[in-house]
């Protein structure tokens, strides 16, 4: 069920199926939306306590986004302190494991774990695309959302996925989606990243153009005892091109968080 809770002046949106199960909290990436985890929401929820979180300026949200991943941590520490989760598995795609991140570096005691994909301890952009959309042009241009589809898909998941990834990111403001992709690009762990101490998960496509699987693999190498799972067939949406695949994962990283925090691991 999709709720708006207010939090400050704004208000945010968000998946909420209000069980007492293992909480999963689901952070999407840049210029996306709740939509983004429909194969996990429709999977998972009767297992989980899910929420997926529409990030101010995306979806049904209100406000105009933010340029640093810090200021979008802070959202998710308000909804998290409003929804009363504990001992939650943080989920981020993208700018949102970007988030997630910072988030189990600032604010470990929320967290019993976290779930990155595509993601890497700096994220870089591609400076083409952050410079044309600085220009702050009145909508996002068919070359690149053109440009986002094929980096963001593996080339066999192209013509099924393309036209409703172009529809979703179509949706996003120039604004955000600029101030999302300056976040990520200006992300840079290296002199934190192995201060994380708790249990992660991290997934990446086998053809990740965005985030390539040696992103991963350095970020799975930073974070002790980080478990690290490549994909075949998928790019950088692997939660949409493999969904099965992503959910039995996530699924038994879940279950065993699940055990401990119930002392049954």
């Amino acid at each position: 069920m999709l709720k708006q809770f207010d939090i400050d002046s704004a208000k945010i949106a968000c998946w909420v199926n209000n069980n007492d199960k293992q909480n999963i909290f689901f952070i999407h990436g840049s210029g996306s939306d709740h939509t983004a985890w429909s194969h996990q929401y429709a999977r998972l929820n009767k297992k989980y306590n899910i929420v997926a979180v529409d990030l101010p300026g995306h979806g049904s949200s209100s406000g105009g986004g933010e340029a640093d991943v810090g200021s979008y941590c802070l959202w998710i520490k308000k909804l998290l302190n409003i929804l009363d989760l504990k001992n939650t598995v943080l989920v981020g795609h993208s700018l949102g494991a970007a988030v997630a991140l910072r988030f189990s570096l600032d604010y470990p005691q929320y967290l019993a774990g976290i779930v990155l994909i595509g993601a890497g301890i700096k994220m870089p952009v591609n400076p083409f695309m952050l410079e044309f959309l600085k220009t702050n042009p009145a909508e996002i241009p068919p070359e690149i959302l053109d440009l986002m589809c094929k980096f963001s898909l593996a080339k066999e998941n192209r013509v099924k996925l393309s036209d409703p990834l172009r529809k979703s990111l179509s949706q996003s403001s120039v604004k955000v989606l600029y101030g999302d992709l300056s976040a990520c690009n200006d992300l840079d762990l290296t002199e934190e990243i192995c201060k994380i101490n708790m249990p992660a998960l991290i997934v990446c496509g086998a053809e990740d153009k965005m985030t390539p699987a040696d992103f991963s693999r350095q970020l799975a190498a930073c974070i002790n005892g980080a478990k690290l799972e490549i994909i075949d067939g998928a790019g950088h949406m692997v939660m949409l091109e493999k969904p099965d695949e992503f959910n039995v994962s996530l699924d038994k990283f879940a279950a065993l968080i699940s055990a401990v925090n119930s002392g049954e691991g």
